[in-house]
């Protein structure tokens, strides 16, 4: 068994253009004469790797707290692609998901955006979770309309995994976020372990 962290680490994360970079504090320092090391940080909560819930754009959406933590943990398919995913590919892609025995948890890797018609595909899939290693599983320029058809279905979105060392196939995958009651999105460590 082998466990790979395809998480970005959280103060050097990649941030959506816009956001609050991650920052830390150390508030004791035992190089200071103090008893104990102490810190804090403050981030955004869709920096670097993060899962996004219904609330993100919907306003009676499912927040964080809200989702089963099934949705996070179980097998799930890494497939590799380019470009963009419009419905062919996206129908490709649950394709070979479900020949690896795997069809609920899919994660994309690659340089790719998920186009309309793309998102529609895996929304009509009653997939439970998919994953891109962009900031935003949408196209940067207009993410919107993209999260709306995925949240809308109730598919949680795991954005800003790192995938560069991982072959397409079958894995467990944890991604469980962080309990924050009423948050619409959530840092996590995104763990992959092959068998």
């Amino acid at each position: 068994m082998r466990i790979i962290d395809i998480s970005q680490e959280v103060l050097s994360c990649e941030t959506y253009e816009g956001d609050p970079t991650p920052s830390a504090e150390r508030i004791n320092d035992m190089k200071r004469g103090e008893l104990y090391n102490l810190s804090a940080f403050s981030m955004c909560a869709h920096n670097g790797t993060h899962i996004d819930a219904p609330l993100h754009f919907f306003e009676d959406g499912r927040s964080v707290d809200k989702i089963p933590l099934e949705y996070f943990v179980g097998e799930c398919f890494v497939a590799e692609e380019k470009g963009d995913i419009c419905a062919k590919k996206a129908l490709e892609i649950l394709e070979k998901a479900r020949k690896s025995g795997t069809d609920k948890r899919i994660l994309i890797k690659g340089d790719v955006t998920v186009t309309e018609d793309g998102a529609r595909v895996f929304a009509d899939a009653d997939i439970l979770l998919l994953g891109n290693e962009s900031q935003s599983v949408g196209p940067l320029d207009s993410p919107m309309a993209v999260h709306k058809i995925l949240l809308g279905k109730y598919i949680v979105l795991l954005e800003g995994i790192t995938l560069k060392d991982i072959k397409e196939g079958r894995y467990i995958l944890n991604c469980a976020p962080l309990n924050l009651a009423g948050f619409e999105g959530s840092p996590c460590r995104a763990i992959l372990i092959e068998e």
